[in-house]
């Protein structure tokens, strides 16, 4: 039996008691609680157990579509820390008149030293760039609350009575973003599930305003060019920082590599003596080899010495891709795509950066 008028309070998909093992499965039993939660949302929320979802991107999309012909404000959430990976290409496409507003998350975990309004400004140019001009540009942490009473002022200024309409890439922190909005205005418990793992909410869930409008959380769109698409779920774990990124400073000369792990690289070839910058999560190590090694030393410690993936995930993994760049402004990010970048301070560096077949590897003004 499907439930045609219940919906999962959790991930918003359509209840259902017939097929176990097959989404918006809930036990008979359970339709008679006050919430209804699937068993997909009860396992992640109670264990931390992932079952995986047969939604494809094109349903993603499908949905996303939608927002064109409604009149409301789109609220777009990025990942400060994944800026480029987060970022949903060709919105501007899909929400057809309705104004957009930009809200950098996870801001908790930039170095406290880094500047706010430079911050807004570089986001600025970057959405312009990427062919959005958001009504405005604010910057929370959903997991620590910074920001949100903020974001909830300028949201109901901006909406003029409208439904809200929260979009993001999968891992964002769209639905904890939700779920912190739900505790700020009503003081409520958290309704939305959230994980790390990507595409956790599977349909539109509403939650209602005061005004008789909603707010309404869409499912995360998956980019498939993150990193976070070809590790396991253990090693997810390792790459998604939980607090204030430690910048790491190594003074390289010429032909020297950094390895991330076992899952990206760094080489530096040419530009004199100089220093670089790595921001990545506190927890993968950093290992420096010379550049005529560092073939050998990948083949010879990956999986273990150069880990996350651990050699069991090792078979799986895809082999590294590499990129190449010629360094022709001051400062600049080579970023990898869901693990972090490198700055660069001067012009005139010849760098390498490889990454796993179909994580993006770019190269931007530099963030920090």
């Amino acid at each position: 039996m499907s439930s045609q008028n219940e919906h999962c309070i959790g991930c918003g998909v359509t209840i259902q008691t017939d097929k176990p093992g097959e989404l918006g499965y809930t036990p008979r039993s359970a339709l008679e609680k006050e919430e209804i939660i699937c068993q997909r949302c009860f396992r992640l929320r109670h264990y931390n157990e992932v079952q995986d979802v047969e939604l494809s991107d094109q349903d993603f999309l499908d949905i996303l579509h939608t927002l064109g012909k409604t009149n409301s404000l789109v609220v777009k959430i990025i990942d400060i820390f994944d800026f480029n990976g987060s970022w949903i290409p060709g919105l501007h496409r899909f929400v057809g008149k309705n104004p957009v507003l930009l809200i950098g998350n996870k801001v908790d975990l930039l170095p406290k030293s880094t500047n706010k309004n430079k911050l807004i400004n570089w986001m600025k140019l970057q959405a312009k760039e990427l062919g959005l001009i958001p009504v405005d540009v604010l910057l929370v942490s959903a997991e620590k609350g910074l920001g949100i009473q903020e974001a909830l002022v300028e949201i109901d200024r901006i909406r003029q009575g409208k439904d809200v309409y929260v979009v993001g890439c999968t891992n964002v922190g769209k639905s904890t973003f939700i779920n912190r909005v739900i505790k700020t205005a009503a003081g409520g418990d958290d309704v939305i599930t959230t994980s790390h793992v990507p595409g956790t909410t599977l349909d539109m869930i509403e939650i209602p305003l005061d005004d008789g409008k909603s707010l309404v959380d869409t499912p995360g769109i998956i980019n498939h060019h993150q990193m976070a698409h070809y590790v396991s779920k253990k090693d997810l774990k390792v790459i998604t920082p939980k607090k204030e990124i430690k910048p790491r400073v190594y003074q390289l000369n010429e032909n020297q590599t950094l390895f991330f792990g076992g899952l990206a690289r760094f080489d530096y070839i040419k530009g004199g003596r100089r220093s670089v910058i790595c921001y990545l999560a506190n927890s993968i190590e950093i290992h420096r080899t010379k550049l005529e090694k560092a073939d050998q030393l990948y083949e010879k410690h990956a999986g273990e010495m150069l880990q996350p993936p651990s050699r069991d995930e090792l078979q799986k993994f895809p082999e590294l891709v590499r990129h190449e760049f010629k360094l022709k402004s001051d400062k600049m990010d080579i970023v990898f795509s869901g693990l972090g970048w490198v700055t660069v301070k001067e012009q005139g560096a010849h760098v390498a950066a490889y990454a796993p077949k179909g994580v993006s590897v770019l190269l931007r003004p530099s963030l920090i």
